[in-house]
């Protein structure tokens, strides 16, 4: 039976999924316990059109009726074309109908699970999780905007109390003589809101008071930690035993200057290092952006599919983590409990080869990413115990996808060059 709840984003993520998987309305309805027409309502409503790839159709025309069409001159600009060879007669000709895929008019609605989509040249439809969720949480906000009256009521709450504030009556005075139909809070809001013939400058009292000065620190929203918490963690890993993990953090430098956002992969020990300009959320981002634009989106969450991290404040926006620009999931995030590092302790004790060469307090302005990927390279080759001996680059490159490799310029250090020491980067 449906469960009479708002779907969250996990849910619009599984039906992004699974669309894509060709899943039917009514499997997918009952995994999230809900009506078939719900899933249906939820894609038709917030599906994304994308515009004609015109490769194929130098004209870029998307009549239906182009191949036939004798028309000339219909957008009035002097045209010589005939009209079927010109994508501007578009707009103008009350003859036109654009051409949409049949397939389109028929359930699921879009073009997820079609497996001609990338070389089909009509206008396409997708569903995808984020824009959906991001569309949903805006309506939930401004449908609960503005005042809650109709607009006859409020004209004639307005010439009830108006004029009383006009000639320097308060409003507690209103309400001690007249019947207002509403509390004297509300009332306050809706001067505030210049909703009212009176303003603020018509209450005495009210422009003579000073907002306070004092600042409040912003309490840490906990509600990014919903479903991503350690013990969230463990029950995917249970669910997904194969996934592989990968552990993230940040390495700082001297206070105020650059830092490493470091990435380490649980099953190789395998360590990555990116340089960014400060210790914030669009620091992170940018690296993710930077990351999924070198390796593409499938590769990105095929190397990162599960990251596990803390509870910093750069990590505070998981979800512009978890999808790209355009809405496509590409990894999971979970954080670590407050105050247990070690949950995640084998990048915590990887550092420790960093700190060989930026000891702590040792500035990262001057460096570039070339340098750390040097470092990066030396860390990966040193031979490990707990690796029986090997080093995590060799075993990277049988557990990871060789692109990876190639595309991040990680090169095996030979053993008898390898160096960790603050020279290694000493600029000669």
């Amino acid at each position: 039976m449906p469960n009479q709840k708002h779907m969250s984003l996990e849910d619009r993520n599984y039906i992004e999924q699974a669309l894509n998987q060709n899943m039917s309305f009514k499997e997918i309805a009952k995994f999230l316990c809900k009506d078939p027409t719900t899933i249906a309502k939820e894609v038709k409503k917030h599906k994304i059109r994308k515009e004609p790839n015109t490769f194929n159709n130098e004209s870029g025309n998307v009549c239906t009726k182009r191949f036939l069409c004798e028309k000339k001159n219909v957008c009035g600009l002097n045209c010589t074309k005939k009209c079927a060879r010109c994508n501007k007669c578009n707009k103008f000709c009350s003859d036109f109908e654009e051409e949409i895929c049949p397939a389109l008019k028929t359930a699921p609605y879009v073009c997820n699970p079609c497996k001609n989509k990338g070389s089909c040249r009509l206008v396409k439809f997708y569903y995808r999780a984020m824009p959906s969720y991001k569309q949903y949480k805006n309506l939930l906000s401004t449908s609960r905007q503005g005042p809650n009256i109709s607009d006859e009521e409020l004209t004639e709450l307005d010439n009830l109390v108006s004029p009383a504030l006009k000639d320097g009556q308060s409003i507690s005075h209103i309400f001690d003589t007249q019947e207002i139909p509403c509390c004297k809070t509300t009332l306050y809001n809706y001067v505030s809101a210049n909703l009212l013939t009176a303003r603020n400058i018509d209450l005495p009292r009210k422009v003579r008071i000073s907002s306070r000065k004092a600042k409040r620190s912003t309490p840490k929203n906990s509600a990014i930690r919903n479903g991503r918490t350690y013990q969230d963690f463990q029950k995917y890993l249970l669910d997904n035993p194969d996934t592989s993990v990968v552990e993230m953090d940040t390495v700082e430098g001297k206070k105020g200057g650059k830092v490493l956002l470091t990435f380490l992969f649980r099953n190789s020990k395998l360590m990555l290092a990116f340089i960014m300009d400060d210790k914030t959320s669009n620091s992170v981002l940018k690296v993710f952006n930077w990351l999924e634009g070198i390796l593409g989106n499938e590769l990105f969450e095929k190397t990162f599919p599960v990251i596990l991290t803390d509870n910093g404040s750069e990590f505070s926006n998981p979800l512009s983590l978890e999808f790209n620009n355009e809405g496509i999931g590409r990894t999971r995030i979970f954080f670590c409990d407050p105050s247990a590092s070690y949950q995640k302790g084998a990048i915590e004790k990887n550092h420790e080869f960093i700190r060989y060469v930026l000891p702590k307090g040792t500035s990262f302005d001057e460096l570039t990413q070339k340098d750390i990927t040097k470092m990066i390279n030396h860390i990966n080759s040193y031979s490990r115990t707990s690796l029986n001996h090997t080093t995590p680059f060799d075993l990277a490159s049988l557990l990871l996808d060789k692109r990876v490799i190639k595309k991040l310029d990680l090169t095996k250090v030979p053993a008898n060059e390898i160096q960790l020491k603050p020279k290694l980067l000493k600029k000669k």
